[in-house]
């Protein structure tokens, strides 16, 4: 019975109450050349782990350049060049100050970092790291960015 119960919730119900993912935009911020090149990340407000910069569409810019207002905000981005196609996504939960969480689906582009400040938005609200793609990969927790920098590495 309990077996049943399971596949009526996961194939009937559970979708049903399903919400889409909401969609994010994120900044793969580099310097360097090849076996030089690092990658920077920042830590989150709330849990202090390692992400990249993202964040909510804005309205009136397209994706890579809101990912590169982001990597502003966030991570004192002062200039870099960003690319047009998305390297890739992935997927994690948002969590809300009430303990829900939904998903996430976060487009990801490539920020080539020319000039970074010391003074920006954020500043006192995060730190940030210039590491290399190997390094990246360990000290995320989402899987799907954690393959996106282990492309980086090929």
């Amino acid at each position: 019975m309990n077996a049943v119960l399971h596949k009526a919730w996961s194939s009937v119900l559970e979708p049903m109450f399903q919400r889409p993912k909401k969609l994010q935009v994120a900044a793969l911020c580099h310097r360097g050349e090849h076996a030089c090149r690092e990658y920077l990340l920042i830590t989150s407000r709330d849990t202090k782990r390692c992400i990249i910069p993202k964040g909510w569409p804005i309205r009136g810019l397209q994706s890579n350049e809101t990912a590169l207002q982001e990597a502003w905000e966030e991570a004192g981005v002062k200039t870099g060049q960003a690319g047009t196609r998305a390297e890739g996504t992935y997927t994690y939960q948002k969590r809300k100050a009430s303990g829900w969480s939904f998903p996430v689906e976060t487009l990801v582009y490539s920020v080539a970092v020319t000039e970074m400040s010391e003074d920006y938005p954020e500043a006192h609200e995060r730190e940030r790291k210039w590491v290399s793609a190997e390094a990246a990969s360990e000290m995320v927790d989402e899987p799907e960015l954690q393959q996106i920098f282990c492309d980086q590495m090929n």
